[in-house]
């Protein structure tokens, strides 16, 4: 893509960017998947069409597959009989009703060195898991369909995505993450077989099946990587962003967890960040296929600290600081780098709510996907997929 086509995309998405148009343009290349170009960067449905229907539910993801979305994302957590369904935690008191059908199996657990006071996946067999239903986690979104869906396993979302490919004719990628592993194989139930395994019964456990392994942690993927020929990406994870645009490590967003308990001093002296340098980028080329780095990795945002705090000032006046609050930065050249180590880029999470979306972009979510689309992203995140697709349409145009 041209500078000029950047430029002219970006303004007519009404953004008044305060980067250098040359910034804008630096990454910009087509996509390529299995070492073949590809003209449009992927759509991932994030927990499926999760800013419409509860995340991760059949419906959801055929929601996702209706708008068009290229892939449809499941989190992975195991019951207590070693069945793999979707959620997006081990601990499901905020997404399911399961203190209503079970109120008395809340208990202590402690994940990723965090204690959490819920319920959890692993104390439920798939049975008891059966009789819950999934509920909206986020309050400005639709309530209307709390109590409706029941909580699918992999196998069955694998099945939904083959039929969904067969009806409209090219396939409907699977792009699952393995939650928590190390959480998991402390407790005896291990993921990283079970998801093979399921891939090999949906008959997708080949390179060129559509299917991307991801995870926050090191150590699965590179087990991963001796045991199955999909494509892996590792996710790369902040806690936040400091008023002048620096990433911010801290709490379960410090590392991965693997690397906390692995008693290794060279690995205890990272953080996330390392995945972004080019050392950790050679790193992760020795066993991954991409990197799956959080927005402001790629178009870092600042705040305004009137008062020293260290905080976010409200600068809208509206009673809360979010990222209305805050402006872009230049782009850092992750993309172009990632690239040039053979990687691809697959950004999250993108959504439509102005809360959500930096002051620069005046409300529009589609001026964001302009921006990274003209970044060179090779895909997207999103929980909004058939927003993602008409701005990659629009994008892409002509």
């Amino acid at each position: 893509m041209k500078l000029s086509r950047a430029a002219a995309v970006l303004a007519a998405t009404a953004c008044s960017f305060a980067i250098a148009p040359g910034a804008m343009a630096l990454d910009s290349k087509p996509s390529w998947h299995d070492g073949h170009e590809q003209a449009l960067p992927l759509v991932i449905a994030h927990r499926g069409a999760s800013g419409y229907l509860p995340e991760h539910t059949l419906e959801a993801y055929a929601l996702a597959i209706e708008q068009g979305a290229d892939y449809i994302e499941p989190d992975l957590v195991a019951t207590k009989d070693g069945r793999l369904i979707a959620r997006h935690e081990p601990n499901i008191g905020a997404t399911t009703d399961v203190e209503t059908k079970f109120p008395g199996r809340k208990r202590i657990r402690e994940v990723d060195g965090a204690p959490i006071d819920d319920f959890f996946a692993a104390d439920f067999t798939l049975k008891e898991i059966r009789r819950l239903r999934a509920k909206q986690t986020m309050p400005e979104r639709p309530q209307q369909y709390n109590g409706r869906f029941s909580i699918p396993t992999f196998d069955e979302i694998l099945a939904l995505a083959k039929k969904a490919g067969r009806k409209r004719g090219r396939p409907v990628g699977v792009y699952p993450e393995t939650k928590h592993p190390t959480f998991h194989a402390q407790l005896g139930l291990p993921l990283e077989r079970r998801v093979v395994r399921a891939l090999r019964r949906a008959g997708l456990n080949r390179r060129r099946a559509p299917v991307y392994i991801q995870s926050f942690e090191q150590s699965n993927l590179r087990f991963l990587d001796r045991i199955t020929p999909v494509k892996l990406v590792q996710l790369v994870d902040a806690a936040g962003v400091s008023p002048d645009g620096s990433l911010v490590f801290e709490k379960a967003s410090l590392r991965p967890y693997d690397w906390t308990v692995s008693g290794d001093p060279a690995l205890m002296s990272r953080t996330y960040g390392f995945f972004a340098t080019n050392a950790g980028l050679r790193e992760v080329a020795t066993y991954a296929d991409g990197i799956g780095p959080w927005k402001p990795y790629i178009v870092p945002t600042t705040g305004t600290d009137a008062n020293g705090d260290g905080a976010a000032d409200d600068v809208t006046g509206d009673g809360s600081v979010d990222d209305r609050d805050r402006e872009l930065a230049p782009p850092t050249s992750l993309v172009r780098r990632a690239h040039r180590r053979g990687l691809e880029v697959h950004v999250y999470t993108f959504r439509d709510e102005p809360k959500r979306l930096a002051s620069d972009y005046l409300g529009d979510p589609a001026a964001e996907y302009a921006l990274f689309f003209a970044l060179g992203v090779d895909g997207v995140f999103s929980d909004f997929p058939d927003t993602a697709l008409a701005a990659r349409d629009a994008f892409f145009a002509g």
